[in-house]
């Protein structure tokens, strides 16, 4: 779905992140303070920042990828639009994304994500946010593309599971969101199999998250401010 259309986002189709860069370079124990401005509606085909471990120097850093995986095999980047997600139960099986999902594992963080729920007629954004705000971390999957005119594209895709009891409200899926101590066992190069990796693809436990409505102003990319996450009162604006 190209970022240009002012739409109703799939799961997971949007996201912040405005934390201190500091905070999340400690938060990652990355080995430099990443150089980011506040975002507050990322779309997919957009540059994001993202946390990938490094074998051979045995650090996370973070590193702006486009999202919209494009596998290896593809013959067109544009089969990226479709890829902003990938269902977690299948990623191990599907040839788009088996074989990132076993040496090709990464973190994006966010500061929280938006979903749009059925308000009569229309969709009511909101934006979900963990309620300690402390920040989120989403479990991901990368790729390398080499574009016959660009050069090489690396780009991800967000993992999406089964909600927990709070997000059923919103929607029917939720992304993969992991805890620091489950950081570097997502990320560990040396795990390949998939069925050890099953038990970080589980719903966040509810309590965790909460969330408000929104502006529709976050329906266009364009649009990106701070006012987008804020509560939004008159719901039929």
């Amino acid at each position: 779905m190209p970022c240009c259309l002012d739409t109703f986002p799939t799961m997971c189709g949007r996201f912040s992140l405005s934390t201190p860069a500091d905070i999340i370079a400690r938060f990652f124990n990355l080995v430099a303070v990443p150089k980011l401005k506040p975002r507050y509606n990322i779309a997919p085909t957009q540059d994001c920042p993202v946390v990938r471990f490094d074998a051979e120097t045995k650090q996370c850093s973070l590193d702006m990828l486009h999202w919209g995986l494009i596998p290896s095999w593809a013959k067109d980047k544009a089969i990226g639009n479709r890829m902003i997600n990938a269902r977690s139960e299948t990623a191990a099986e599907k040839p788009s994304f088996r074989s990132a999902m076993k040496a090709r594992r990464c973190i994006i963080p966010a500061d929280g994500f938006f979903e749009w729920k059925k308000n009569g007629k229309s969709k009511r954004p909101y934006f979900i946010f963990r309620a300690d705000r402390s920040l989120l971390a989403f479990a991901g999957l990368w790729e390398s593309w080499n574009d016959p005119t660009d050069g090489v594209i690396e780009s991800f895709t967000i993992l999406t599971t089964s909600p927990n009891e709070q997000m059923r409200e919103l929607h029917d899926r939720m992304p993969v969101i992991l805890e620091p101590e489950e950081f570097a066992a997502w990320l560990d190069p040396a795990t390949e199999d998939a069925a050890a990796l099953a038990p970080l693809l589980d719903p966040a436990p509810d309590g965790i998250l909460s969330f408000h409505a929104v502006s529709t102003r976050v329906n266009k990319p364009q649009n990106d401010d701070v006012s987008l996450i804020e509560p939004e009162n008159n719901l039929f604006e």
